[in-house]
């Protein structure tokens, strides 16, 4: 009888787990140090946004347990995965999460090898690799046969994946589902995650600016631009694109920032000095800006030439269409220097510079030094030391912030 009452503990704790109630778990095996009670105890413990104990508890569990037990043992780095995730540590060896994956799905633990499946297709998108996030969301299988919480974790995802590609009815159709199965799963920490996400849906997602006027758009706007056959000067992309054609100017920024100020002031022309002002950043015009300016003026011609002419008048330049259609600008809903970090922090997660680095694609000590401006202004905020040092944005009362470990831990 008591080995009985021992096991239905475990259980009756990874059912507490399931339903978001961490202290209830806590309650049934805080004083256990046998592997599974370790287990549960470090996932409770990373719902309450512990995640270095919670990291220390699973390894210990994880040694704990025998070779036989390999689904335990690959449950527990399943768990590891969603705790560096949750700290955004989006260099965490992802072919460990893939092996367990596999060694779950081979052992009939199909759930939580869905909840790793998950778990690598969350990281993904985070690096932008949204066709692996797919592929990877698609190897757990059809939602339908998933529990009300990993359904909801999928739509998240899905919605995620949608609202990169700007497919806004798609982000909306897999919210509404991810809502309905968070409603069914009885979870407030993923219902309140995902009615974060609806307002981030609803929010501004872009400026549109032509004949020197602005206004924001919807994602539903912003997704109709794609389609349009007027020029448009893409400040979110860095690139112009007219029609089917699309011409980058990521690594470019002196000729995009020529292209963007052409772009707001027409359908009138830009005088030299204004150019140089926006290009090179100097008030004062001397020969040696005018001579740089129609150098980057001839390399902007060069790079437009299929979509639009650069033609020279008595002030300054004006951009021209080619064939002769409307020029629109679409920029940031705010304009912000260091936009791209602000983005990645505004999910309320703590991230090294480290991982932005690796996920905008960028150097870390370029990173740094935009963490730096921001905390200055006062936008974002530190904690820890060293390679322990994390960035986040001020906490919002009222709002959760990211999902953790809400997916089922089975037992047995």
């Amino acid at each position: 009888m008591a080995g009985f009452e021992w096991n239905s503990l475990i259980t009756a704790a990874a059912r507490a787990l399931g339903a978001g109630d961490p202290l209830g778990a806590l309650d049934r095996v805080a004083l256990r140090g046998d592997p599974p009670a370790l287990a549960l105890r470090g996932i409770a413990m990373a719902q309450l946004g512990d995640l270095a104990r919670a990291r220390q508890l699973l390894r210990r569990a994880s040694q704990g347990f025998g070779a036989r037990e390999a689904v335990a043992r690959a449950r527990c780095v399943v768990a590891e995965a969603e705790i560096a995730l949750a700290a955004r540590e989006l260099n965490w060896p992802a072919a460990r999460l893939r092996a367990a994956a596999a060694v779950l799905e081979d052992h009939g633990d199909r759930v939580n090898a869905a909840h790793a499946r998950h778990v690598e297709a969350r990281r993904l998108l985070l690096l932008g690799r949204l066709d692996a996030a797919e592929e990877a969301l698609g190897a757990s299988g059809p939602a339908a046969a998933l529990p009300p919480a990993l359904q909801a974790v999928r739509g998240l995802a899905e919605a995620g994946i949608a609202l990169r590609r700007l497919q806004a009815k798609a982000a909306r159709e897999a919210l509404a589902a991810a809502a309905n199965a968070a409603r069914r799963a009885g979870i407030p920490a993923l219902i309140a995650e995902i009615g974060t996400a609806h307002l981030l849906l609803d929010a501004p997602a872009g400026r549109l600016i032509t004949g020197g006027t602005a206004r924001a758009l919807s994602i539903e706007e912003v997704e109709a631009l794609q389609a349009t056959q007027a020029l448009v000067v893409d400040a979110c992309r860095h690139l112009v694109r007219g029609g089917e054609r699309s011409i980058s100017l990521a690594t470019r920024p002196v000729l995009f920032a020529l292209a963007r100020a052409l772009g707001e002031a027409w359908p009138e022309d830009v005088p030299r000095g204004a150019l140089i002002a926006r290009a090179f950043g100097s008030r004062l015009t001397d020969k040696s800006h005018r001579a740089r300016l129609r150098v980057e003026i001839g390399r902007l011609r060069a790079e437009l030439q299929p979509v639009a002419r650069v033609n020279a008048t008595r002030e300054g330049f004006l951009l021209v269409p080619r064939p002769a259609r409307e020029v629109l600008v679409l920029a940031r809903p705010e304009e912000e220097g260091h936009a791209a970090v602000l983005a990645l922090l505004a999910d309320g997660e703590p991230w090294s510079s480290s991982a932005l680095a690796l996920a905008l694609g960028t150097s870390q000590r370029g990173v740094q030094r935009a963490l730096e401006a921001l905390a200055a202004a006062g936008k974002i905020q530190a904690y820890g030391q060293g390679r322990a040092r994390r960035w986040t944005t001020p906490p919002m009362p009222g709002l959760a912030t990211g999902l953790l470990l809400t997916g089922p831990w089975a037992t047995g």
